[in-house]
């Protein structure tokens, strides 16, 4: 489905800039050419995207971007759901002001900056800033490794570009007929293309998409996308059809020590923050110790007692998703599920009901757990321990972005989430501490944001036949897209 800019179809808010000033100013290190040096914040106080001498047309977006009214379903309150929406129009976060005024003069950039920074509108207004478009050729390439972040991203550029009517953005991946993908190509070629790898190589094998005009490669949550053999492969070849002048942008919010020396080719590389203060300041996580049996009467008393807006329940396989959603629907819960099992246009309708607040709870796998903004959630729930610290780090940083407030639970079951948890919290120095009987909602909810209340949720018989739901509950694995 190549999608061009339809901006009252649906009315997203985004930029998922810091709130709060930044207090650290040894907090940045900046390599250029391989050489690590201490650096401050640029500025941070003093300079904003005005400083960056961003087109006229670009500031305009940023404006209107920032400033948007939310209604949740259920609720008479339209609510201002971006609390430091003018520090982010004069200031931007740490990441934009190290990484826009070298991106915007054309430099190869790697940056690893935790969640909620503002690493799309990076590489987003960089873009939007050089591109001089030309008709039928596509000059910027945006790869990432699941279908509903490349759709969040060609968002972000067709809002960005409201008053840049000349530029076209499409977005390309799987589960769409691929004839509507070479007719648009045909008819009305692009300027920025963001789309997954399998069918951005498969439109170039078959000569329908022209790379040869690139001149920006980039790559959100590269790390995920590189440490798949079968996907590196994929951006590999992309990245020889491009031409060999061109500037390469790479992002993500871990960038393992193994990645990096596959993403080396000498750009500037930024580290906003060591590895040990990747973790949301704004973000409140807990464990509970308990048995398998016992997650989905904890699950209910949980989402009885929290006080949330939006909440991400993670599990670890698509068969797992389904059955939790399907209890928690039965027992009235407003839930709603995404999982690779679902058609595209399915899994596109879902997220965009959850984006837009018709629904308050999501059960996912990890196909969400990187990327994604929904700026409302201010709960993660990991009712399955994920794999890794870096897959735990993605996660939680559902929550608590923008420089808001969150709160994270893991449910931990087993000796190897115990493991895993172990490996959390002497990575990212983070002390993880059991969750108390009584929890201060003031410690996780946002300022000034006030919840509707529920209605006609939860209860005892949210853990009707809790222990058979759970043995109904399958344990396939979950990996990334190609296609």
């Amino acid at each position: 489905m190549g999608e061009t800019r339809d901006n009252d179809a649906y009315e997203e808010e985004l930029l998922d800039y810091e709130e709060e000033e930044e207090k650290a100013p040894d907090s940045v290190t900046a390599k250029v050419n391989g050489e690590a040096g201490k650096k401050g914040y640029v500025g941070i106080h003093s300079s904003g995207f005005r400083d960056f001498l961003l087109k006229p047309e670009l500031l305009r977006a940023i404006v209107i971007c920032n400033y948007h009214k939310v209604k949740l379903k259920g609720s008479r309150r339209l609510y201002f759901t971006y609390p430091g929406f003018l520090d982010a129009l004069f200031f931007g976060s740490s990441v934009q002001h190290e990484c826009i005024p070298q991106a915007i003069l054309g430099m190869d950039v790697i940056c690893q900056a935790k969640s909620g920074m503002g690493k799309t509108a990076v590489f987003v207004l960089s873009s939007l800033q050089q591109i001089e478009p030309t008709p039928g050729q596509v000059i910027a390439l945006v790869l990432c490794h699941t279908r509903e972040l490349a759709y969040q991203i060609c968002h972000e550029f067709e809002r960005f570009s409201t008053y840049l009517p000349d530029i076209k953005v499409a977005v390309f991946y799987g589960g769409v007929n691929v004839k509507v993908h070479k007719d648009l190509l045909k008819n009305e070629c692009p300027h920025i293309v963001v789309g997954t790898p399998g069918r951005i190589l498969a439109l170039a094998r078959d000569k329908d998409l022209s790379l040869k005009n690139v001149r920006h490669f980039i790559l959100d949550e590269c790390d995920k996308m590189l440490e798949s053999l079968d996907m590196r492969r994929d951006v590999q070849e992309i990245f020889k059809m491009t031409p060999h002048d061109k500037q390469v942008m790479m992002f993500s919010a871990t960038l393992s020590k193994e990645i990096r020396p596959i993403c080396s080719f000498q750009p500037m590389e930024i580290y906003v923050d060591d590895e040990a203060k990747l973790t949301l300041h704004g973000l409140v996580q807990h464990y509970i110790k308990l048995s398998e049996l016992e997650k989905n009467r904890k699950l209910n008393d949980l989402l009885d007692a929290l006080d949330f807006n939006q909440v991400v329940i993670f599990v670890k396989s698509v068969n797992r998703a389904a059955e939790l959603n399907k209890l928690l629907v039965e027992c009235n819960f407003p839930s709603i599920c995404i999982h690779s099992g679902m058609s595209q246009e399915e899994r596109l309708t879902r997220y965009k009901g959850f984006k837009e607040g018709h629904k308050r709870i999501l059960v996912a796998t990890d196909l969400v757990g990187r990327g994604i903004d929904i700026e409302r959630v201010n709960i993660v729930i990991n009712y399955d321990m994920p794999d890794s610290a870096d897959t735990y780090l993605h996660r939680v940083g559902r929550a608590g972005r923008f420089g808001t407030k969150g709160l994270a639970i893991t449910f931990v079951s087993s000796a190897s989430d115990s493991d895993v948890l172990n490996q959390v919290q002497e990575r990212f120095e983070v002390d993880i501490k059991e969750l108390p009987e009584q929890i201060d909602t003031s410690t996780y909810n946002w300022r000034g944001v006030k919840r509707p209340k529920q209605q006609g949720v939860g209860g005892d018989e949210a853990v009707r036949g809790g222990e058979e739901a759970g043995k109904n509950i399958g344990d396939e694995k979950v990996v990334s897209e190609r296609r």
